[in-house]
């Protein structure tokens, strides 16, 4: 029997996804919960498995391609034994006595993944009411008592599809090149035939450098479909000219985030410079602590501990606007987000619970949080629910700017980068390590005095590091 996997919603209510990379080709046999595709959403990368046993018989979706929560992705040919217990059901229906004790049989051997358990898979579910059908009725108005059992099946057999079957085309390569999905989305977009190249990378795989050399010498085969719109550049693109990069997934949705909050959200942004030479001299004896042997520690916890404290100080900061309520929803928890320049744009995973945890975990969630978010590893769940968020442009060289606000959040706080600065000490001038704050607000929400405030005692206890343990 064919079956067709539709794209499922893999959470935060996601209307499309684009293609990344598939696992697998036609032909292939595949197992249940074996991993068949990569899939961009507007949040994250996510891999999704196969719900059944059986073989491939064709990709409904090519690599690059947006594809809408609910289309078909892949057809798949699910065993014989399957389909021959359901072939009978549609003929008890006349015996309406006998129906309920024969048509009961098949619904209790029906697999859970049948029952809708596929729509799960990934993300947060789906609606009770996704999986719940009405008996239908004949033309004569008497209802088909044999379809009720088997109801759940109705989503995801689209048997009109048995009648059109279509072998692998010449779009199917013979041989997949390796390379990772990013690599993939590159060669994409700049029309280069992976199967054309030689991989420098480990064990033959294709980089970025050869997808770019390949496109600036035009050694690299154009790609002979481009059918989801997907750009091809010329090769004059690489001397000059002009480039036109399609605008989806992370892209997208951080587009159409800061867009929405900058304009719903009046910001205000103030600057504090910060002399954090003590705080620079307790990371180090931090590093050498055995609870942090492990870790890679640096000045972003000590940055993160003074905020997680100052939102104790003033709970206010830690907010969100409910227009349709009229009212400030004030948080008691906090779900710290950091913002992560990722390869394919930016994204704010953020640590649950962040305020309960002790300095060490604290350190291990920092790290870990960035090294996936970085990867292109962070699901929808590490990007759902943040209440704060902190952006270390510091990292890129840069002192100061005015960080927009995530959206749904009330205060974001950059950290410059930590330098030699001229410093005033007890009268007389010295060298001291010094970095620059800058908070901005919603001033809706947070008004000139408690966003001084909120800054004003990060800045404390950046300065003199013993302040965190005081205050918190």
């Amino acid at each position: 029997m064919l079956r067709e996997f539709k794209l499922p919603d893999v959470g935060e209510g996601l209307t499309e996804a684009d293609i990344v990379a598939w696992h697998v080709k036609p032909g292939e046999a595949v197992e249940d919960g074996q991993i068949i595709v990569e899939i961009e959403t507007a949040k994250a990368v996510v891999e999704l498995p196969c719900p059944w046993d059986g073989t491939v018989a064709r990709l409904l979706a090519e690599e690059g391609q947006t594809v809408e929560v609910g289309v078909p992705i892949i057809a798949v040919e699910v065993g014989a034994p399957d389909s021959a217990e359901r072939a009978p059901a549609p003929a008890l229906a006349p015996a309406e006595g006998t129906a309920p004790a024969e048509s009961t049989t098949p619904a209790e051997s029906v697999p859970d993944d049948e029952a809708g358990a596929h729509s799960v898979l990934v993300g947060y579910g789906v609606k009770t009411s996704a999986t719940t059908r009405r008996a239908r009725r004949t033309a004569a108005g008497r209802p088909e008592t044999a379809e009720v059992p088997t109801a759940p099946e109705v989503p995801v057999e689209p048997v009109e599809l048995a009648t059109q079957p279509r072998a692998a085309g010449p779009g199917v390569p013979a041989a997949r090149a390796l390379a990772k999905p990013p690599v993939r989305k590159l060669a994409k977009d700049l029309g280069i035939s992976l199967a054309e190249l030689a991989g420098s990378g480990p064990d033959g795989s294709i980089t970025r450098d050869d997808v770019h050399r390949a496109a600036a010498t035009d050694t690299g085969v154009r790609s002979a479909e481009s059918g989801n719109g997907s750009r091809t550049v010329s090769p004059a693109t690489a001397a000059g000219g002009e480039e036109r990069i399609p605008i989806r997934g992370v892209r997208k949705h951080m587009a159409a985030a800061m867009v929405s909050s900058a304009f719903t959200a009046p910001h205000v942004t103030e600057f504090l410079q910060v002399d954090v030479t003590e705080t620079m001299s307790a990371l180090r004896r931090v590093r050498e602590l055995p609870e942090f042997a492990e870790l890679r520690v640096s000045p972003l916890l000590f940055v993160a501990r003074a905020l997680l404290v100052a939102v104790a100080r003033h709970p206010l900061i830690n907010s969100s606007w409910d227009a349709a309520a009229e009212e400030i929803v004030v948080k008691h928890y906090v779900n710290l987000g950091i913002a992560v320049a990722a390869e394919r744009g930016l994204i704010v995973p953020n640590i649950k619970r962040a305020d309960a945890l002790p300095l060490p975990e604290l350190a291990r969630s920092l790290q870990a949080l960035t090294e996936t978010g970085r990867a292109g590893k962070a699901t929808p769940a590490d990007l759902a629910g943040g209440t704060i968020t902190i952006t270390n442009v510091g990292v890129f060289g840069v002192d100061a700017g005015t960080p927009i606000l995530t959206p749904g959040e009330t205060a974001i706080l950059a950290f410059g980068q930590v330098k030699d600065t001229p410093w005033v000490v007890d009268g007389q001038l010295a060298v001291r390590k010094a970095c620059t704050l800058s908070l901005s607000f919603d001033h809706r929400i947070v008004d000139g005095d408690l966003g001084s405030a909120v800054l004003r005692d990060i800045g404390s206890m950046l300065e003199d590091p013993v302040r965190i343990l005081a205050w918190g």
